[in-house]
């Protein structure tokens, strides 16, 4: 009886429902969910049904950070966002550039928030455990390591004067060359290969040489680009696609594979030499870099191995991440707005001569002192400027473990992503007035000081228990490399080309910057 009921009614609406009122229907449904959506927006980006996000982000893909800033503005500085379907629990969150919501998720609710099954997730195979995939006990206790090593006076002297060997004698030389023959080169990629160098020095104590003078390349520097890149393309899609792809070993996937072992086979001989150093010595007290003195330190606990060799291939992995693109990202943006506003490069010139001596070439020959970079006060305002309106890392990311309400109101479910736009941050008028658009160092500036500002307003390192501890280290580099190219050469930006920031972890110039080299000097 019920069968017969059950065929009777398909019979009914395959002879009155036609194929297309069924097509019209579900096109109506799509059609007043996204009106629906769209008047709950209220600015934010609309969320289209079953697809969530995910149009608006295809379609702007090209200028992703723009578009978020844009939409943040209308929003009021938060909005909500939902991914595809079938997404799993990363498929919705928060996008914010409200700094007292930075506040509360970096530091009032900070356990609250960390970075998250999600975000591990995706990291695993390029940084296991490493301190920025870490979390809770074992993050602290990586952390606590760091600085301790990385904040003792013996260490700082190592890397100043491992950066000022590097700048004197191989970026020096290089950018002479280029000028010298007049050669159109790629900016970013020559910083890129100077802060690379120097983090591999300064931290463990090998030079991979990326900075000779026919700037080689360097298959594991290659391969860390390739690693970091292909693992965001996972943030860009729902997990059952890119896990099955890593199942099968096709696409990105396979080829973030092959880089990954690229980059720990270089971590894993690295640890090893060091190892069989530590065994044929059994000292590495005549050794400064990072790396020995922790090793030291393991070889001197009496407890035998506190350090396992995943441990030293994971603080490697990581530390090539902090050193190597952040800076090198911030100084190619710096030197692009120094050219387009000769007033600013104009008054760093002027302050490095007064401080450093005379600009002609034959009296520069000496290297900086750390008191002379520490009183280039306008310097490292424009540097700090740059930072605000390109951060090096653009946006940061953390998982909600329990329901939250945020300072604005703002509602975060347990297990929502919550993301708080850097980029966006730097260009809000609600945070620095109606001439954020200006590159102005003399905001950072206060009786001839440096107003080191709200943390929370200006999230470039981080802020609460999760400032970066390399900072000062990061504005030695910068303000370095900056002042020495600059007291003797005008960084001339080659015309016509398309300065745009690239869709990755790391604010890089999509397609490099190509420039040119004018003496000073004759």
């Amino acid at each position: 009886m019920e069968m017969s009921l059950l065929i009777s009614a398909v019979e009914w609406v395959y002879t009155h429902i036609k194929f297309s009122d069924v097509v019209l229907a579900l096109i109506g449904f799509f059609l007043l969910s996204y009106l629906r959506e769209k008047l709950l927006s209220k600015g934010g980006p609309v969320m289209w049904p079953v697809l969530g996000i995910t149009p608006m982000v295809a379609l702007n893909k090209d200028d992703l950070l723009g578009w978020c800033t844009r939409g943040l503005v209308r929003a009021g500085g938060t909005f909500h966002y939902r991914g595809i379907w079938f997404g799993g629990c990363g498929s919705y969150g928060i996008v914010t550039a409200n700094s007292a919501n930075v506040e509360h998720i970096l530091k009032t609710n900070f356990k609250n928030y960390p970075k998250g099954e999600y975000y591990r997730e995706r990291f695993l195979e390029l940084l296991e455990d490493g301190i920025f995939n870490a979390d809770d006990e074992l993050w602290k206790e990586e952390r606590r390591v760091a600085k301790t090593e990385m904040h003792s006076s013996r260490f700082l002297e190592h890397t100043f004067c491992t950066m000022r060997d590097l700048v004197e004698l191989k970026l020096v030389k290089l950018m002479e060359k280029m000028a010298t023959s007049k050669r159109v080169f790629d900016l970013q990629d020559v910083l890129l290969r100077f802060t690379f160098d120097n983090i591999c020095i300064s931290a463990f104590g090998v030079d991979p040489g990326s900075l000779a003078m026919d700037l080689p390349e360097i298959p594991f520097a290659r391969a860390f680009e390739e690693a970091t890149e292909y693992t965001l393309a996972r943030f860009l899609m729902p997990p059952f696609v890119w896990k099955t792809m890593r199942f099968l070993g096709i696409g990105f996937e396979r080829k973030l594979k092959t880089a990954v072992r690229v980059v720990h086979a270089f971590a894993n001989k690295t640890v090893r030499e060091r190892r069989n150093k530590m065994r044929k010595l059994r000292s590495l007290n005549d050794s400064y870099d990072l790396l020995s003195r922790l090793m030291q330190r393991e070889y001197e606990k009496e407890e035998g191995n506190y350090f396992s060799d995943k441990y030293f291939r994971e603080f490697i992995t990581s530390l090539i991440i902090a050193g190597r693109d952040t800076t090198s990202v911030a100084l190619v943006w710096f030197f692009w707005l120094v050219q387009n506003h000769p007033q600013v490069e104009k008054k760093i010139l002027s302050e490095i001569k007064e401080i450093h001596g005379k600009l002609a070439y034959q009296e520069t020959n000496e290297p900086f002192k750390v008191q002379e970079l520490d009183e280039m006060v306008y310097l490292q305002a424009a540097l700090t400027e740059s930072l605000r309106l390109y951060p090096s890392v653009p946006m940061e990311m953390k998982q909600a473990l329990e329901d939250d309400i945020l300072p604005d109101g703002t509602r975060v479910k347990k297990s929502a992503r919550v993301h708080f736009s850097i980029y966006s941050m730097g260009r809000m008028e609600s945070i620095w007035g109606k001439d954020w658009e200006e590159f102005k160092p003399e905001r950072w500036i206060k009786e001839g000081k440096i107003v080191s500002g709200d943390q929370f307003k200006y999230v470039v390192f981080n802020a609460g228990p999760r400032l970066c501890v390399g900072k000062k280290f990061a504005y030695t580099q910068m303000k370095m490399v900056a002042a020495a190219i600059l007291m003797r050469y005008k960084v001339k930006v080659v015309e016509g080309q398309n300065v745009v920031p690239k869709l990755t972890t790391t604010l890089y110039m999509k397609n490099g910057l190509l420039v040119t080299l004018q003496p000073r000097y004759g």
